[in-house]
């Protein structure tokens, strides 16, 4: 995989936490903070192992702690990535 994508994401974080509040699937939440859509820490965590496992990736803890939006997720997702490669 080249990258993930705001649309995989969503999936891959209803998927581990639950569908995200108020916001409508066509909704672009790239620069919406995670508290707002209702996720909290473990939520993120959870969401973080599973891209690990699904993609082969890996982060650093505080890494992951740090991102607070989609937008970041993405980037720190798709960086592990193109690393990888």
């Amino acid at each position: 995989m080249s990258e993930l994508t705001l649309e995989q994401l969503r999936t891959i974080m209803t998927e581990c936490a639950g569908a995200a509040d108020g916001v409508a699937p066509e909704d672009d939440i790239r620069d919406i903070e995670f508290g707002l859509l209702g996720y909290d820490s473990i939520a993120l965590l959870e969401t973080a192992a599973r891209l690990e496992r699904d993609y082969g990736i890996s982060f650093e803890d505080e890494a992951v702690g740090q991102v607070r939006t989609p937008r970041a997720l993405l980037d720190l997702v798709n960086n592990a990535l193109a690393d990888a490669a």
